[in-house]
């Protein structure tokens, strides 16, 4: 989700990454999520990840047959910290300050966007 003061520019982005009300962290598991792609305004192109969550820790793990760039079955993609940003999304993070940040989710190489309620993992 992009905050880059562009109101307009906003709104379209953040259709595909809003925050829910009802979406919270998921209990202690092993989850199977779409790969939601920023790019596709949240297409999963049938690929899909494991989100193994332990408390407020988060490990997404690649579990397609490689049609992705640069990762391979079995590849950890993100790991992290659970934190609410914010803007009201959840991301993986690896700092306290990245709940703050101007930019998260989707291809702005901040942390990564998760939504629990919708099982997905947002990628760019």
């Amino acid at each position: 989700m992009l905050f880059d003061g562009n109101l307009e520019q906003n709104k379209i982005i953040s259709k595909t990454q809003e925050a829910d009300p009802q979406d919270t962290i998921l209990k202690s598991g092993t989850y199977v999520f779409d790969i939601a792609f920023a790019e596709w305004q949240g297409a999963s192109m049938g690929e899909k990840v494991t989100v193994k969550i332990y408390g407020d820790s988060v490990k997404v793990i690649y579990e397609g047959e490689g049609n992705l760039t640069n990762t391979y079955k079995g590849k950890v993609i993100d790991k992290g910290k659970i934190r609410k940003h914010k803007s009201g999304v959840w991301i993986i993070s690896k700092k306290e300050s990245d709940k703050d940040l101007f930019e998260v989710g989707g291809c702005t190489g901040g942390p990564s966007v998760i939504e629990f309620k919708a099982k997905k993992f947002w990628l760019c």
